[in-house]
């Protein structure tokens, strides 16, 4: 494992790293339908191939192994591995596994085997300990159907606020933004701006929200 640090000042993406990490943080996801019908015919179990597949992406591409080490530094891994998750039927909870990658698909199916059988029972938060600073997080819930899933993770924000339907938000705890004294600088109805309170220890808040430029509001 080697991890590169980058030259921020002389970075080719400073200008758009610094916009979304400083000026606009946000998350993004998207949504895309795959056809999965070789990995059927192929006799090959989904959850393992498609470890191997995501992973192989994943190291075929700079931009998906950016990130800051221990020490807070931007840089590149070489190499990524897969870091996922395993269900307990006895106690409907989950544990994290990770294996090493390896670019023949048997070779890595082999070590994938082994990691399961040696640390697959194992409970609690890590089945696997050790995992390697250079894991990304791997999740599947093969009995559920759907096309669309996110989980924004809290990144020292007390608060969310969105500008969107009061259909779907709802669904995830967000309420109208003027229950928590919260106006936005612009007219919209109070159903569509709302807030959601993540931190359940954090102080109230009242004031109004202004949007950076790049918005356009």
């Amino acid at each position: 494992m080697a991890f590169k640090i980058i030259d921020r000042e002389n970075w080719s993406r400073k200008e758009y790293f610094e916009h979304y990490f400083s000026n606009v943080p946000c998350t993004y996801s998207m949504t895309t339908k795959l056809d999965i019908t070789k990995i059927i015919e192929s006799k090959k179990k989904l959850y393992p191939a498609m470890l191997y597949y995501l992973t192989t992406i994943v190291n075929r591409h700079v931009e998906f192994r950016i990130t800051f080490n221990k020490d807070n530094e931007l840089g590149v891994y070489d190499e990524m591995l897969p870091c996922y998750t395993i269900f307990h039927k006895d106690t409907e909870t989950f544990s994290n596994l990770w294996t090493v990658y390896c670019k023949d698909y048997e070779e890595f199916y082999k070590m994938y085997e082994d990691d399961l059988r040696q640390y697959g029972n194992q409970k609690g938060m890590f089945g696997k300990p050790d995992v390697p600073d250079n894991c990304f997080t791997v999740s599947m819930i093969p009995w559920v159907s759907f096309e669309g899933f996110n989980l924004n993770l809290q990144k020292g924000y007390d608060y969310s606020i969105v500008l969107g339907s009061e259909k779907y938000y709802p669904k995830m705890d967000y309420l109208p933004a003027i229950n928590y004294g919260i106006m936005p600088s612009f007219e919209v109805p109070s159903e569509n701006f709302m807030a959601c309170k993540l931190n359940e220890k954090a102080a109230n808040i009242s004031g109004i929200v202004e949007y950076a430029k790049e918005f356009g509001i």
